[in-house]
């Protein structure tokens, strides 16, 4: 896929087929992920593939909003150091892990960001450390097909705002489409 088609075709899958994401498959997202700039090249985060479904089970059950964790193949941990990049951790962790996530597409997976979790459940079931923080979950897997028109028709696939809702031109008030070519 090329970039753009990429960017279109990204969005949030729920619900996962059984499909086995291959190895080599699994190293190519997580190889976009180490291309990702950070702040001083610091690279505060480290990612934990959670494969095991007691685990992704246990993740679901911890928030609110990531039921779907324990049917997707593979749970993405996104960990971040805060001594590292005391300032930006969060960003730079957040930005390795929409790499993960258009990588994810372009090779034809499904995923979603979870942020609904319990943190020392996490944590205790990665063992990381108390020190860091848990970032973010990506659920990732092969989209089980059915749910598209499902999800349409229920209005779970929702079309973006235009960019006059979310691009200013110099200051706030000032629309995209008001000011350029």
């Amino acid at each position: 896929m090329e970039f753009y088609e990429v960017i279109e075709a990204r969005h949030s899958v729920r619900a996962f087929a059984e499909n086995v994401i291959s190895m080599a498959t699994l190293e190519h997202i997580l190889a976009a992920a180490r291309r990702s700039p950070s702040a001083s090249n610091k690279l505060p985060w480290r990612l934990v593939v959670v494969s095991d479904k007691h685990k992704r089970e246990l993740f679901a059950k911890s928030g609110t909003y990531g039921k779907f964790l324990a049917q997707s193949p593979i749970a993405l941990v996104g960990v971040a150091d805060p001594t590292v990049a005391p300032k930006w951790y969060a960003v730079d962790t957040a930005i390795a892990l929409e790499h993960v996530v258009l990588a994810a597409t372009a090779e034809g997976l499904g995923s979603c960001w979870v942020g609904s979790f319990d943190e020392a459940t996490v944590k205790e079931l990665i063992g990381a450390p108390e020190s860091l923080k848990v970032v973010a979950i990506i659920a990732l897997g092969y989209q089980r097909k059915a749910t598209d028109a499902l999800g349409a028709a229920n209005g779970l696939i929702r079309p973006t705002k235009s960019l006059d809702e979310l691009v200013c031109w110099e200051n706030f008030s000032s629309p995209w489409s008001q000011h350029h070519d």
